[in-house]
C-alpha cells in the first residue's frame, strides 16, 4: 500500500500540520494520462477535448485554450464502489502544477449528469502542490469523480496526481502470485513491468512465480535481469503442472503458512497479460479500505482490441454450464473510448455487483482463505468461479473494481473445440453439485442439447469430450486425487482420434477451390428442434444441402454446418482451419455411448453430487494440497 504525508495546500504556502495532527494517507489511485505501452489507447486514461496537449505517463502539458479531462476508464475515481464497500468519507486529490490555468474536481451522478465539486485557479505556479477534496457521499447507486484541466491564454502542466484516503488501519501485506506454463516471454514482460514501476511495486510484498512448464523462466538470460530488479521480493518455485488451480493455490498455500499474524493477502495474476502496474495500487488500496474482507477483482480488457472491456460484472449458471453472463446493467464488450447515444463517455456509471471475478487479476484476503479453505484441485476452468461462489456462501462478497484492469487474450477469439473444454464441462458439473440444487433433469437437458448440436455439426471429438466429462464426474471426487493432471493428458489422447479437432494452416487445403466457395449462414431457424430433426434425417439418409464448402468462423452454427457433407471451418482464432467430414458410423457410435451415459447420469448424478459435497472439506484442505505438492506441512 502506497502512503504519503499530507501535501501542501494549493496556491499558497501552508505550514505542515503539527506532528500530532498528521493524518497518514493511503494513495489508492494515481492520475495517469498515458498508458503503460504504445499498444493501448491513451484515451483510456485522459482525453484532449479541445486544443492541444502533450500527454505523458505521469503528467500532461496544456497549450493555451485547451481542455483535458480524465473522465475515462482509468482516469475516473469510481466513487460508487467506494461508498458501497468502504467507510471512506472523502477523497483527496493532490497534484503538482506549473503555469496558469484551472483544475476542477468533477463528479457525476447515476445518470451521468456532472457537477463541480471543487476548483482551483493556478497563476504563474512553479511546481506548486495543490489539493482538492471531494466527499464520497452521494454515490450509492452510481457515479464517479474525475479531473478537468483547462487553460485560456496560458500554459499549464499538471503532474504527479495522487488520489488518497485516510489510512485508518494497518492491513496485512499483499503478495503477488503468477502461475506460468511455457509462456516465458509473456511472464517476463509482466515481471519487468512491475520492476519498471517502483512506486507500484512498493505496495506489495513477495512476487511469487509458480513455474509449472517444461520451458522454465530461469533458463532465459532476461530472468536474471528481472530477478535482480525484484531482489528479495522474488520467490521462484518450480513444480509439476497442476494447472492454474494448482499454481495459484501454491501461492495461497505459501502466503498463509505459519501463524495468522504472518499471513499475507494474495493478488493472483495470469502470466500472459499486458500489465499496467497501477493495478497493484488500486486493488491493494481498495482491499485495505473495505469494511470487511472481500475478494477484490481486477477487470479484463481485450488484448487484441484494447479499447474494449470484456465485462464489468458477471454471474454463472452451473447447471447450464454457462459462465460470463453479464449482471443486469453491466457493460459487456463495451468500446470504452466511444460515446453513448447522448454523446457522453461510456463508463460503468451505475454500480453493478459481480458474483465472481476471473483470476487474470484477483486479490484474495488471507482472512477468506482461513475461513473457507483453498481452491478445489480442478486443474483449471471454473476454479475461480467455484471459489467466488463458495466465498459468497460464507458471506464474503466479490467486487470487480472498474479502473483496475489488465489486458488479456480475447475470449471471443478462442475456439470452443479445444481439449480444455473437458474441464469446462466436468468442473461445471462439480460446481453445480456444490452450489446448486443439482437438478439432474435440467442439467441433462442442457448436456443433451449441446451433444445433439455437436453430433449433427460433425464435431465428433467435442462430443467425445462432453461424454468423457460426464463419465468422469460420475466417478466422484476420486478423479481429483492427482489434481486432475491425469485427466489433462487423457483427454488429449481421446481427442487426437478425431481429425476435426486439429487446426491446420489454410495452406494445407488440398480440395479444389471451386468446391470450397464461402457459404454464409442464413437466418437462425425459427424452430430449432424441427431443424435438428431435419438435419438428423439428412445424416441418416446420406443427404445434404451442400456437398462441400468453406464456412467462416462467425457462421459456424450447428444448424448451418450440418447442411454440409464436408466443411472447411475457420478456427475462431482465424489462425487456421478445421476440416469437418460427415461420418454416420462415428455419429451413431457416439449416440449409443451417449444413451448409456445419460441413463447413468440420471440414475447416479444425485449420489455423485452428494459425494463431492461430503468431500469438499478434504479436497480444499491444506493437508490435501500439501500432499499434491509433495510437501511436509
Amino acid at each position: 500500500m502506497a502512503t504519503e504525508p499530507p501535501a501542501d495546500a494549493a496556491g499558497n504556502s501552508v505550514p505542515e500540520p503539527s506532528e500530532g495532527a498528521t493524518r497518514p494517507r493511503l494513495v489508492v489511485q494515481r492520475g495517469l494520462f498515458f498508458g503503460p505501452s504504445a499498444l493501448v489507447p491513451e484515451d483510456l486514461y485522459s482525453i484532449v477535448e479541445k486544443g492541444s496537449a502533450s500527454r505523458e505517463r505521469a503528467q500532461v502539458a496544456l497549450e493555451p485554450n485547451t481542455r483535458v479531462n480524465t473522465n475515462t476508464y482509468f482516469g475516473r475515481f469510481h466513487a460508487t464502489y467506494w461508498q458501497r464497500w468502504t467507510d471512506v468519507g472523502e477523497i483527496e486529490v493532490d497534484a503538482v502544477v506549473t503555469g496558469t490555468g484551472r483544475v476542477r474536481l468533477i463528479a457525476s451522478d447515476t445518470n451521468k449528469v456532472w457537477r463541480i465539486i471543487e476548483a482551483q485557479d493556478v497563476r504563474d505556479a512553479e511546481g506548486s502542490r495543490i489539493r482538492l477534496t471531494g466527499p464520497v457521499d452521494r454515490f450509492v447507486d452510481g457515479g464517479g469523480m474525475w479531473l478537468e484541466l483547462t487553460t485560456e491564454t496560458g500554459h499549464l502542466t499538471v503532474a504527479d496526481v495522487r488520489w488518497a484516503v485516510s489510512d485508518a488501519r494497518p492491513g496485512p501485506r499483499t503478495d503477488v502470485v503468477i502461475c506460468t506454463y511455457n509462456r516465458v516471454d509473456d511472464c517476463l514482460n509482466t515481471l519487468q513491468a512491475m520492476v519498471a514501476d517502483p512506486e507500484a511495486l512498493s505496495c506489495i510484498g513477495t512476487v511469487q512465480v509458480v513455474d509449472q512448464g517444461s520451458d522454465p523462466l530461469e533458463s532465459r538470460p532476461r530472468f536474471a535481469e528481472v530477478a535482480a530488479g525484484l531482489g528479495e521480493r522474488l520467490r521462484y518455485v518450480r513444480q509439476p503442472n497442476l494447472g492454474g488451480a494448482g499454481g495459484f493455490t501454491r501461492g495461497l498455500f505459501d502466503a498463509t503458512a505459519g501463524e495468522p499474524d504472518d499471513h499475507a493477502d494474495v493478488l493472483l495474476m495470469d502470466d500472459d497479460v499486458l500489465l499496467d502496474p497501477e493495478i497493484l495500487i488500486r486493488l491493494t488500496g481498495f482491499a485495505a479500505s473495505t469494511r470487511h474482507p472481500m475478494i477484490v477483482g481486477g477487470q479484463m480488457l481485450n488484448l487484441l482490441h484494447p479499447a474494449h472491456l470484456h465485462i464489468s460484472a458477471e454471474y454463472a449458471d452451473p447447471e447450464l454450464l454457462q459462465v460470463g453472463m453479464p449482471v443486469p446493467g453491466a457493460l459487456k464488450e463495451a468500446y470504452l473510448i466511444g460515446l453513448d447515444e447522448r454523446q457522453l463517455p461510456i463508463n460503468q456509471e451505475r454500480r453493478v455487483d459481480t458474483e465472481y471475478n476471473g483470476w487474470w487479476s484477483c486479490l484474495i484476503p488471507a482472512a477468506i482463505v482461513r475461513a473457507i479453505g483453498y481452491p478445489l484441485p480442478l486443474f483449471f476452468q471454473w476454479d475461480d468461479i467455484e471459489y467466488g461462489y463458495r466465498a459468497r456462501a460464507h458471506g464474503f462478497p466479490t467486487v470487480a473494481l472498474p479502473g483496475a484492469g489488465v489486458w488479456h487474450a480475447d475470449f471471443g477469439w478462442k475456439d470452443w473445440d479445444e481439449w480444455h473444454r473437458y474441464f469446462n464441462m466436468r468442473n461445471g458439473l462439480i460446481t453445480a453439485a456444490l452450489h446448486t440444487g443439482f437438478s439432474v433433469r435440467r442439467i441433462a437437458g442442457r448436456l443433451g442439447q449441446l451433444l445433439s448440436q455437436y453430433l449433427i455439426s460433425m464435431q465428433y471429438g467435442l462430443s467425445a469430450t462432453l461424454l468423457q466429462a460426464m463419465e468422469d464426474f460420475l466417478e466422484g471426487p476420486e478423479i481429483l486425487r492427482d489434481g486432475s493432471a491425469g485427466a489433462a493428458a487423457e483427454i488429449r489422447r481421446i481427442r487426437a482420434r478425431y481429425a476435426e479437432t486439429a487446426m491446420h494452416p489454410v495452406s494445407d487445403i488440398v480440395d479444389d477451390f471451386r468446391e470450397l466457395q464461402v457459404v454464409r449462414a442464413a437466418n437462425p431457424p425459427g424452430h430449432e428442434r424441427l431443424t435438428w430433426l431435419k438435419r438428423a434425417a439428412y445424416l441418416l439418409t446420406n443427404r445434404s444441402v451442400h456437398r462441400s464448402g468453406f464456412v467462416p468462423a462467425g457462421d459456424a452454427h450447428w444448424w448451418h454446418v450440418s447442411t454440409f457433407e464436408h466443411a472447411v471451418v475457420t478456427d475462431m482464432s482465424e489462425q487456421g482451419i478445421r476440416v469437418r467430414t460427415r461420418d454416420k458410423a462415428v455419429a451413431l457410435q457416439l449416440a449409443k455411448r451417449a444413451a448409456r451415459t445419460f441413463r447413468r447420469f440420471l440414475a447416479e448424478g444425485p449420489t455423485a453430487a452428494r459425494r463431492y459435497r461430503n468431500e469438499m472439506g478434504h479436497l480444499t484442505s491444506r493437508a490435501n494440497w500439501a500432499r499434491l505438492y509433495g510437501l511436509d506441512d
